[in-house]
């Protein structure tokens, strides 16, 4: 499996100014099998730590952050001998021992020449409980499940990541439906490493579906094991209730559709425990088409999306036939499983604001809205064919953009003011 995030890691290793590196995403994402393959790709040797369940590093980090110390304490449980030149030091599930994320601030000012990775699945929820923080002394880096384009490489199907990098829109309509029946696949198994490794070794949906099952049930229990014993059910309510809050037309997330006549006050903190988690992206509304998009942001009105396509059609018992020859049922849910797949797609181009633009009057709706070098491009997005884009002409009357872009299931075309992005593309969006 390849992971395009691994790039990063390299760049990330010949920085003149190296920070040790936190990775953030959620439970199951790939972060420590990124971590351990960079080291086997990048280093001589890798030293692995386990912060979770693990008293003697909880000892050693609790009595003095001194560096020295600390590397010399390392070895002493690794059996390793460090050298900082050639050894990858990866901390994992770092917010367990609060002392190693504050020792991150001494390792930059004192001994920055140690190499060292760390990830959290909860490292937000431990930031939010006033955990001690290096501010300015680390780099951040964001880890979400594989995008349509490394399933393809999980499916042994380079060479069609290879023409939609190069761009060339005439050969990728002449093989569209192999793209197409991919599409399907991943709108079935998701980006989730396990799922995603599963079907490409067996290609047995079932074995998939009881993955995608076991994953539910592993953030189920991280509810109840981590969260605030008062908003536990508040979580499961609000977790379990995104797939039908989806599934409407007007996809503005509301509270009473979580529990009649329900409040924001009551859900805000299950809201952003969630987000802290990565387990959902959090898109907010903006009221205007200006630079910079996080000016107009309204923070009251917003959408919640899954971190995974795949766990959305687990979540809604969307079955394998449902989903890849599309029947009734599907054809209800359509909609909402292509914008939590743009939506996912999106989120994992590196610095992307993504909001979503409704105008006041409420007769005009863009399903995302994305800041790009200081240029704000419009997206709708089709689950079919339909060509037509009545709020795209309403938004582009008022705003004047350069490009507008609609992403559905027809060929790549490119108009005065519009390009039409095939799905399977839209990862693409970045070279528009």
């Amino acid at each position: 499996m390849y992971r395009f995030a691994i790039k990063k890691l390299f760049k990330w290793k010949e920085k003149p100014n190296r920070k040790p590196l936190i990775i953030k995403g959620a439970r199951q994402v790939g972060k420590t099998w990124l971590m351990k393959e960079f080291g086997e790709k990048a280093y001589n040797q890798t030293v692995y730590i386990n912060f979770d369940s693990n008293p003697m590093m909880s000892d050693l980090f609790s009595y003095d952050l001194d560096t020295n110390r600390l590397i010399t304490g390392i070895e002493l449980y690794s059996g390793k001998k460090i050298d900082p030149d050639n050894t990858l030091l990866i901390f994992d599930e770092i917010q367990e021992v609060p002392r190693a994320l504050s020792s991150l601030k001494y390792f930059y000012e004192n001994a920055p020449e140690y190499h060292i990775v760390c990830a959290g699945s909860l490292l937000g929820i431990a930031l939010h409980q006033g955990t001690s923080f290096p501010v300015g002394k680390v780099d951040f880096m964001d880890l979400y499940p594989l995008s349509f384009n490394e399933f393809l490489l999980a499916t042994d199907k380079e060479r069609f990541v290879e023409l939609l990098d190069q761009q060339d829109y005439q050969m990728i309509t002449s093989f569209k439906q192999i793209y197409i029946d991919a599409l399907k696949q991943y709108y079935f198994v998701g980006g989730m490493p396990e799922a995603v490794q599963c079907f490409a070794n067996y290609n047995d949906y079932n074995k998939v579906r009881t993955i995608q099952k076991k994953i539910l049930e592993t953030y189920d229990n991280d509810f109840s094991k981590h969260a605030p014993n008062e908003i536990v059910p508040k979580i499961r309510s609000l977790w379990n209730n995104i797939p039908s809050q989806l599934s409407k037309e007007n996809k503005k997330f509301i509270y009473g559709l979580v529990r009649s006549g329900a409040r924001a006050k009551e859900y805000e903190t299950a809201i952003m425990w969630l987000s802290d988690c990565g387990l959902i992206h959090q898109i907010s509304r903006v009221n205007q088409a200006r630079i910079p998009l996080k000016a107009y942001a309204d923070l009251k009105a917003f959408k919640i999306y899954l971190l995974d396509v795949g766990l959305l059609g687990c979540m809604s018992h969307l079955s394998q036939k449902t989903i890849i020859e599309g029947n009734s049922l599907f054809v209800e849910f359509k909609g909402a499983m292509t914008e939590q797949y743009v939506c996912q797609q999106l989120k994992t181009i590196e610095d992307l604001d993504v909001y979503y633009y409704t105008n006041d009057r409420g007769n005009c709706e863009i399903d995302f809205v994305i800041d790009r070098d200081n240029q704000i491009i419009p997206i709708e997005v089709k689950a079919e064919e339909n060509l037509k884009a009545k709020s795209l002409k309403t938004y582009s009357e008022k705003f004047s953009p350069d490009i507008c872009v609609r992403t559905s299931m027809s060929d790549y075309r490119k108009e005065d003011w519009l390009i039409n992005l095939p799905l399977y593309a839209i990862e693409e969006i970045n070279k528009v």
